[in-house]
């Protein structure tokens, strides 16, 4: 997947493309169990519509790493200066270079569709700690996320699989405790690291 899709669209993706229901995110939120004081990984943090919701999560002892590929969508999220614990990076998930066990719970907020889903998973375990947690977590249903991006030429093949496919490609990559929750307009998958 190119950046240069992301990167086109940053200046506009606040108006045309993130979630603006607050209470949506904070429902979102509320799922997640991240304790205060967590090392926390924003996947694909993309213009940062998550990050107060994290902040609020991990409290001021915890620690939030901003990652995103995409250098326009990091320039806008920093721009909100956020307060907190939180440093950014611009790397791809599926090669981070960041050291094996760093951080409590990843979350792939509205991105999972973009990745390339094996080798982002197969990552993210290398990055989370003994016990740690992975969300994948959308606002919408799958099914809704689908039909959009279906309908979009640039990334018309990035689809959110199905609970099957989710649960295969979960194992695949060594996590365990599985479970995917498919609502009318919200999706959560989590999983755990465990040897």
């Amino acid at each position: 997947m190119s950046k240069d899709f992301f990167n086109t669209r940053a200046a506009a993706w606040d108006e045309n493309a993130t979630e603006k229901d607050n209470l949506k995110l904070q429902v979102l939120a509320d799922r997640l169990e991240i304790k205060p004081g967590a090392d926390v990984l924003d996947a694909g943090t993309g213009t940062g519509v998550f990050i107060p919701f994290l902040l609020k999560k991990i409290g001021v002892e915890g620690s939030l790493v901003c990652l995103d590929f995409a250098e326009e969508m990091l320039k806008v999220n920093r721009k909100k200066k956020f307060p907190g614990n939180l440093r950014y990076l611009c790397a791809d998930i599926e090669e981070t270079r960041l050291p094996d066990a760093s951080f409590d719970v990843v979350v792939c907020y509205s991105v999972f569709p973009h990745f390339n889903q094996p080798k982002a998973l197969k990552e993210i375990y290398r990055l989370l700690k003994q016990e740690g947690r992975l969300y994948i977590g959308h606002t919408s249903s799958r099914e809704f996320i689908n039909n959009i991006h279906r309908n979009i030429p640039e990334v018309c093949g990035h689809l959110l699989p199905d609970s099957k496919e989710m649960r295969r490609m979960l194992m695949g990559a060594g996590f365990s405790n599985i479970v995917i929750t498919e609502g009318e307009v919200d999706y959560l998958a989590q999983a755990c690291k465990r040897s």
